[in-house]
């Protein structure tokens, strides 16, 4: 389906009058008629007839009348076919008979555009009270299709990651339409179209990836090993599921601007033990720069006593003096030494 931009003038103010004056001569008409015939005359058999069917049908035209916003459009169908979409704002007048669609209307999802109680909830609310024609209106108003960049922000999903473990993770899309004709036809509901393909594309991205760096996993399928990760690669796994999504959306007239990751963590049931896991690795690379740290302190203390000959130590001194340092230096609580009083052996 190829979308068809209207390049109608926008005359909805001067048809609006017209039709208004229309509708009072019609008026006029019957009460000319009625006065005609009270006279006795038959003159007034035809402008009665006549402004009695303008009265019953002269609402028709008001039903051409359309008002756009900016960033707004209509789509406009005359018995079934489509005709063409209106994108510029202002007052409009088209054929009385076009209808326009929008199917995803009444559509609720968690994003922009949908949850600041806009023309749906004004529509339940009239409907609720009773007001017929307010329900039409706020109904009328709700078949036109935003063209403004939405956020869509879908619920968090449990999607175990490339190594089998359990994360939940949750995305922010950034998107508008660029097709209506498309977004509308080619797609039963484009809004719901989206948000399943947002779903499956998260979850064809997370598994590729393991939460944190392992070793021996390939997350850019050239078959070579990497440091890809969830935690460590937000920004290019954020750009892979826009790509991924927008490969699938393109078809219903969708662009998608960004992507972004806006909660990341293990599932509740392997979360404690995942921070075991993450804290014994750090006091595991801690101890090692202590020890490190620790053995280079020894070794430039020897160094130091041998060059100036402070004092001469044997081969067994040498170790006991290298044992206390490395209890000193590596112990998790201060040292308490034993003062010796007395000579060196």
């Amino acid at each position: 389906m190829k979308e068809i931009v209207l390049k109608n003038k926008k005359n909805g103010m001067s048809m609006m009058l017209l039709f208004i004056a229309l509708y009072l001569c019609g008026v006029g008409a019957v009460i000319l008629g009625g006065i005609l015939l009270d006279d006795g005359k038959g003159i007034g058999v035809l402008p009665l007839v006549l402004g009695i069917i303008w009265c019953f049908f002269g609402w028709l035209p008001f039903m051409g009348l359309k008002v756009l916003k900016p960033q707004e459009a209509l789509v406009l169908t005359l018995f079934g076919k489509y005709i063409g979409t209106l994108k510029e704002d202002g007052f409009y007048f088209v054929n009385p008979f076009c209808v326009a669609v929008n199917p995803a209307a009444k559509t609720r999802l968690s994003q922009s555009g949908d949850v600041d109680g806009g023309h749906n909830a004004a529509l339940l609310n009239a409907v609720a009270l009773g007001k017929n024609a307010e329900a039409a209106a706020v109904e009328t108003a709700s078949k036109k299709i935003s063209l403004k960049a939405m956020t869509l922000s879908n619920s968090r999903q449990k999607i175990n990651d490339c190594l089998g473990n359990p994360v939940e993770i949750g995305i922010a899309v950034i998107w508008k339409v660029v097709d209506t004709a498309k977004a509308v036809f080619n797609v039963d509901n484009y809004k719901e179209y989206l948000s399943l393909q947002c779903d499956s594309a998260l979850r064809n991205i997370v598994r590729i990836y393991p939460y944190d760096v392992a070793p021996g996993v390939d997350t850019t399928g050239d078959g070579v090993a990497d440091e890809g990760s969830l935690r460590g690669s937000s920004e290019l796994v954020a750009q892979r599921i826009r790509d991924e999504i927008q490969a699938k959306v393109a078809e219903a007239g969708i662009e998608i601007v960004e992507a972004r990751i806006t909660y990341l963590a293990y599932a509740p049931e392997i979360a404690a033990v995942m921070l075991q896991r993450q804290q014994a690795s750090a006091i595991i690379d801690a101890r090692k720069m202590i020890v490190d740290g620790a053995v280079g302190m020894v070794e430039m203390a020897l160094e130091r006593l041998s060059e100036k000959n402070t004092v001469e130590l044997d081969e067994e001194r040498k170790a006991a003096m290298v044992s206390n340092l490395l209890v000193v230096l590596c112990g998790n609580h201060d040292a308490q030494p034993v003062v010796n009083s007395g000579s060196l052996y």
